[in-house]
């Protein structure tokens, strides 16, 4: 057996007993600790005379019994209760919430018609995969709008290059005397007029793609779209494809195939939920005790077994006056998506405040049909199961109401094999 700083117990080897049906009902529930002989579980009332030896004992209700040598194979570990300085605790309710700073509300970034949709509301996306297809009307005529600024294009650079050539016609002739400077001075004026009108042309062309790429459209999208549309299949060239920012759950959809929808509307929800928010009320007489960047120990019905971490992050500045409760804000790291939107929370939000509490740590609590429960020795060989009322939680550390009393002998690591023992013990009762 190992010792912590809680202290620890020792125990002697009282001899080995086994029974044929403990060993079947371990290797039944895949908990079988060492050889056969390791185990020796023993109920109150009603076991067969064959499954004992003639002098076992029969054990009170709620008590367990393991051989010295199965303690040593899974190493259970003995502590003693003892009582500790911890902080006095608020205990608020709450509700596990989306985090906002990881939430993407999508639109339509123009008015179209959904063509298809590749998502539906639980689906679970990567980050730039595709949502929905639409046929946008402001992207048709924004491509169209493109085309047509291109063919200007074309012809004020020929006209420019026409210039050019007139020119430099002018300049040869002058060198001749064939021509007077007034004609040579007009040329260069017309071509620097047509310079002018192929940079301003130029520009008008960027300012409609720079619209285009809005719908995230390429340059070599662009240009395919715009040999589409030279051959006839303009149609193509307005279909856009909304994508996902970043990866997550759709927890919001408001799209079918069909509809004409425009930038006010929500059309989906996007959620990483590997990070959630959960919001308590915090009576107005605790705020001050009630501190941002504090760790905080949050709880839900769903987990009984598991406490979950935080960090309180925000403190409201207002109060609801029905309530009197100002909302907090806790951040939790939710990477397994245990954590469901809209569970209700009970949060353990530590003060600055110190007091004495009987303390064990998490390891020694085991959970059996949602009551807190440790495993007291009362032999070297027998435990009791004891229901225990549990207080606030410091760490790994967590406070014990009641059930049990300081100096008791509490196993730690290695209760959840006399758990398995326990439930093992109920249902042979229950048949």
């Amino acid at each position: 057996m190992n010792e912590s700083q809680f202290g620890s117990g020792t125990s002697t080897h009282t001899g080995r007993r086994f029974s044929a049906l403990t060993l079947a009902l371990m290797m039944l529930s895949g908990l079988a600790v060492g050889a056969a002989g390791m185990w020796t579980l023993t109920r109150g009332a009603g076991a067969a005379p064959e499954q004992a030896a003639p002098t076992h004992e029969e054990l009170p209700a709620g008590v367990v019994e393991m051989t010295v040598e199965a303690q040593s194979n899974v190493k259970v570990e003995m502590i003693t209760a003892s009582s500790l300085e911890m902080p006095t605790t608020i205990e608020v309710t709450g509700v596990v919430g989306p985090d906002e700073t990881r939430l993407a509300h999508i639109r339509a970034i123009s008015r179209g018609v959904v063509e298809q949709v590749a998502v539906r509301l639980g689906d679970r996306i990567g980050a730039q995969q595709a949502l929905a297809t639409m046929d946008s009307i402001e992207l048709g005529q924004l491509i169209g709008e493109y085309q047509s600024q291109r063919a200007n294009l074309r012809q004020v650079e020929a006209d420019l290059d026409v210039r050019r050539r007139a020119l430099e016609r002018a300049e040869e002739l002058i060198k001749l005397e064939a021509v007077a400077q007034q004609t040579v001075d007009l040329r260069r004026a017309e071509f620097k007029n047509a310079e002018a009108a192929v940079a301003s042309q130029r520009a008008n062309i960027t300012r409609v793609e720079e619209q285009i790429h809005r719908f995230g459209v390429s340059d070599q999208q662009l240009a395919d779209r715009g040999a589409e549309q030279a051959e006839g299949t303009h149609r193509v060239a307005s279909h856009t494809i909304l994508r996902a920012p970043f990866s997550g759950v759709i927890i919001k959809s408001d799209i079918s195939i069909g509809e004409i929808v425009d930038p006010e509307r929500e059309l989906f929800t996007l959620a990483n939920l590997t990070s959630v928010w959960v919001l308590g009320d915090v009576y107005e007489k605790d705020l001050a005790k009630v501190t941002a960047g504090t760790p905080v120990s949050i709880k839900v019905e769903t987990y009984p077994d598991r406490t979950f971490s935080g960090r309180l992050t925000y403190v409201g500045d207002t109060i609801d006056p029905q309530t009197r409760t100002a909302k907090v804000r806790v951040v939790v790291a939710n990477p397994d998506n245990a954590l469901k939107l809209d569970m209700f929370a009970k949060l353990s939000i530590p003060t600055k405040d110190r007091r004495i509490a009987l303390s064990v740590p998490m390891r020694a609590v085991q959970n059996i049909d949602g009551q807190p429960v440790v495993f007291v020795r009362t032999s070297p060989t027998r435990f009791e199961r004891r229901n225990v009322t549990l207080g606030a939680t410091a760490g790994d550390v967590v406070e014990v109401r009641s059930g049990i009393a300081e100096g008791d002998s509490v196993v730690g690591a290695g209760s959840f094999y006399l758990k398995t023992a326990a439930l093992r013990e109920r249902i042979g009762d229950e048949h």
